[in-house]
């Protein structure tokens, strides 16, 4: 037994590793490298990647560059500059060396938002579906969405959360009066409605209004878990002062959910400038091509250089320079950490940095609000025109501060110098 297997290990030897059993023949180097690369090459082949929840609780995922090719849905191949394109079942690309993979289904999706944070038994069902292909834009605003506030900080693009940006921005509109939902809505009060939102889901996040009804979520809402989760998440001291000293302790049944932690001023400060180099050379664009001055002044070239010393023409000059400069700044943002090359920070002041950075992303979406209201009303109104030149303004305005704040070492009443 002993002598036949002497006599088989060699050959074996000599299979594995070469010619004569020589562990450093070229044939058995040769050989070992040709089984590590088919090894290598096996464990990086690309997974097909589970789309089961793909068109039902996700909208979109990130998927292998690998995996774009052989897959039926449609997909969105994003660069590290923001830069997007899409690829089709039908026309696949390739996707290059630095581009993201993200797979989407069209929809359509269902939710339901409530539009009143006062009124949480009041709600709107909807059904919406990923707008197609606009060969006119350079790029396709859900594209931009997942570019400059999805990449960099998830995988997958769930339902829940998207719902729940689309129910914030409805209720800043409804706050901020430029959507109207009055009790005892008419016909045609709704149709207007239903109009301006489905522009602003367009406009803002990329996806087209199918359908909306409103429903009672009266039976659905635990009114109890919704104190309890606004009791946790208030301050501290806030609750303190609320609760009286003599009052006796309530047996509670069940203990109250504990706060999120709250993210790290540089992850907020990095997502939020992220948000304002992407989107906003293509607000800026679009808010020119949608020419907020009078339909007459956008008649044709030579009217329009006519028009060059009107007081409207004037305003509408200033405010692209305007909009410019907050480009370049944001273009030219220092690092949240530093105060000057070398010389870090202090914690606080980079919180107060971030919270501009945040406030700046709440008037880029003022902004996107705008462009939704001006495809939706007539130009050559004169006061529609002023009233959203207006509005422009104070965008504008709000931009400029907020991003001059971000600049800052120091808030201005606290007598440090500050860096312009």
């Amino acid at each position: 037994m002993r002598a036949g297997a002497s006599l088989a290990f060699p050959a074996a030897r000599g299979a594995l590793y070469g010619d004569a059993g020589d562990p450093g023949g070229a044939g058995g180097a040769g050989a070992m490298i040709e089984l590590a690369s088919r090894w290598w090459q096996r464990s990086r082949r690309a997974a097909p990647p589970d789309n089961a929840a793909l068109g039902e609780s996700v909208l979109a995922i990130a998927v292998p560059a690998a995996s774009v090719q052989g897959s039926a849905c449609d997909a969105v191949l994003i660069a590290g500059g923001g830069r997007s394109r899409r690829s089709s079942a039908a026309a696949p690309l390739a996707p290059e060396p630095d581009e993201t993979a993200w797979l989407f289904h069209p929809g359509p999706y269902h939710c339901v938002l409530r539009p009143f944070a006062a009124a949480p038994e009041l709600g709107l069902q909807l059904c919406f579906v990923i707008d197609g292909s606009d060969p006119r834009l350079a790029q396709q605003r859900f594209d931009l969405y997942l570019a400059s506030e999805v990449q960099g900080s998830a995988v997958v693009l769930a339902l829940a959360p998207f719902c729940a940006a689309l129910e914030a921005a409805l209720q800043q509109q409804l706050t901020q009066g430029q959507l109207e939902l009055p009790p005892c809505t008419s016909v045609a009060e709704w149709n207007r409605f239903r109009a301006g939102l489905n522009r602003l889901l367009y406009q803002r996040f990329g996806v087209t209004l199918d359908d909306c009804l409103p429903v009672d979520l009266g039976d659905r809402i635990d009114f109890a878990a919704m104190l309890a989760a606004r009791v946790a998440s208030a301050p501290k001291a806030q609750q303190d002062a609320e609760v009286a000293p003599a009052a006796a302790p309530a047996q509670s049944q069940s203990p109250a959910p504990a706060p999120a932690p709250a993210p790290a001023p540089a992850a907020v400060d990095a997502a939020a400038l992220r948000r304002l180099f992407l989107e906003l050379p293509c607000l800026t664009a679009a808010l020119r091509a949608a020419v907020l001055q009078d339909e007459t002044m956008a008649a044709n070239t030579a009217q329009t250089a006519a028009l060059d010393g009107s007081p409207q023409f004037r305003r509408q000059q200033a405010l692209w320079r305007r909009l410019d400069l907050v480009n370049l700044q944001v273009s030219t943002m220092p690092a949240l950490a530093l105060a000057a090359p070398g010389l870090a920070l202090g914690r606080s002041e980079q919180a107060r940095r971030a919270r501009h950075s945040q406030r700046a992303c709440a008037a880029l979406d003022d902004g996107w609000a705008l462009l939704a209201r001006l495809d939706g009303t007539p130009r050559r109104a004169a006061d529609t025109a002023a009233a959203a030149s207006d509005d422009a303004e104070r965008i504008v305005a709000n931009l400029e501060f907020d991003l001059q704040e971000r600049r800052a070492i120091a808030a201005p009443d606290s007598g440090e110098m500050a860096a312009s």
